[in-house]
């Protein structure tokens, strides 16, 4: 597992998501954890489909996502559903700290 860490945006586009993905791959990588403030916002509205590209392209390359923030108070019925439905399954998980992960 990677552990990406900045003080900025890493993934703005569902292009950089996919590049991200790839470079993590090609060097060994079968998983990387993310900060919610990493990325971008568009990602958490569903209804610009980037969170469902970047999800494919990780299923692609086989990449385990693990997303940490606060998604406790979060607002959208659809974006909790999707949180919850990812928890369920074991490519993409939602967790508000890395002890939680460990």
């Amino acid at each position: 597992m990677a552990e990406l860490t900045s003080d900025n945006v890493i993934i703005s586009t569902t292009e950089d998501g996919a590049d991200l993905f790839a470079n993590l791959y090609y060097q060994g990588f079968d998983g990387m954890i993310l900060y919610q403030q990493n990325i971008t916002h568009t990602f958490f509205d569903l209804k610009s489909k980037m969170a469902g590209e970047l999800l494919q392209k990780a299923s692609n390359f086989r990449m385990r996502i693990i997303i940490i923030g606060d998604f406790e108070n979060v607002e959208s019925k659809s974006l909790q559903d999707f949180i919850r439905e990812s928890n369920r399954g074991s490519l993409v998980n939602f967790v508000s700290s890395l002890r939680e992960i460990l």
